[in-house]
């Protein structure tokens, strides 16, 4: 199999944005040529107060969707915990349409256990949190392969539901999986088109994750090997905090040190205004030479 193309993004969140700041963020990104750019699925923004806002992810999409024309979409990702996965896969289909075939379908058990009693959502244990998001990826992947399924699961049921009309993109919406502990490094494994990780982080869902990235990768790659499956076949995305943006040796040193650990796609959080000319200059100077296979050693 032949190595991925690298791919650059921002993880830009809309946590306490408006509409106007949320669509900036993406038209810049887009402008800057960036290849992805992402939303966060949280009700309340995680990084701040309650009294901050935070948009929804998927309904925002679709209005980003519908003003962007090249710049790949997601969720980075989706908790599993917030809509029934079949309701899921039809609001990725529909910003699938919206954006010409630009959506990824990212999703993740769910971890934030303040928005889930603010606002009367249940948040099971973990372990219970991990077969609910199986059963999930399952039903997913099965109504994407088969056009229409009945599913009679321990968490969720479906009676000849039918995906119509089908996504642009064929064979599938890519599914990208956040995965940071042996379990769901093994999902991860069968189920993902991407798989997301990133260092352990408080006050984030790798908050407690003892194992580091490279061991996390090779777990990856053995969950793979023992079903069959070349390690090869998934893309392997992280993201960095605004220290990457510091300078565009900063930027630089991130990269390198995640591509040699064998990470494809590298995204960093939203730029404050006074990262934008450092910004500018990795977007102009930095990202073409290294998608030309330049700069990385």
């Amino acid at each position: 199999m032949t190595t991925p193309a690298l791919r650059f993004g921002l993880f830009l969140s809309q946590a306490n944005k408006t509409w106007p700041q949320v669509l900036d963020e993406f038209t810049m990104a887009e402008e800057l040529g960036f290849d992805h750019a992402w939303l966060v699925d949280h009700l309340v923004d995680t990084d701040g107060t309650p009294e901050d806002g935070c948009l929804e992810a998927w309904t925002l999409l679709a209005a980003i969707a519908a003003r962007t024309e090249r710049i790949r979409l997601g969720v980075l990702v989706s908790s599993n915990t917030f809509r029934h996965p079949a309701l899921l896969l039809k609001e990725a289909v529909t910003v699938d349409h919206v954006s010409g075939g630009r959506v990824n379908l990212g999703i993740g058990t769910g971890w934030h256990e303040d928005e889930h009693r603010r606002y009367g959502i249940d948040l099971p244990a973990p372990g219970e949190r991990v077969d609910r998001f199986e059963e999930a990826v399952e039903l997913i992947s099965r109504l994407m392969r088969q056009e229409s399924a009945t599913v009679h699961g321990h968490h969720y049921r479906l009676d000849d539901a039918r995906l119509r009309p089908l996504p642009l993109q064929r064979p599938r919406i890519p599914i990208v999986i956040a995965a940071h502990r042996p379990r769901m490094l093994r999902i991860a494994a069968r189920y993902a088109d991407q798989w997301d990780t990133f260092a352990a982080m408080p006050g984030t869902a790798t908050e407690g994750v003892e194992a580091q990235l490279a061991e996390r990768i090779a777990g990856l790659d053995a969950a793979c090997r023992a079903i069959g499956r070349d390690p090869a076949e998934i893309r392997r995305s992280t993201w960095a905090t605004r220290e990457a943006l510091r300078s565009t040796d900063a930027y630089l040193d991130f990269v390198r040190r995640h591509h040699r650990l064998g990470f494809t796609d590298f995204s960093t959080v939203a730029p404050k205004t006074a990262d934008m000319a450092v910004l500018r200059s990795i977007a102009t100077d930095v990202v073409p030479e290294l998608r030309a296979g330049n700069l990385l050693a």
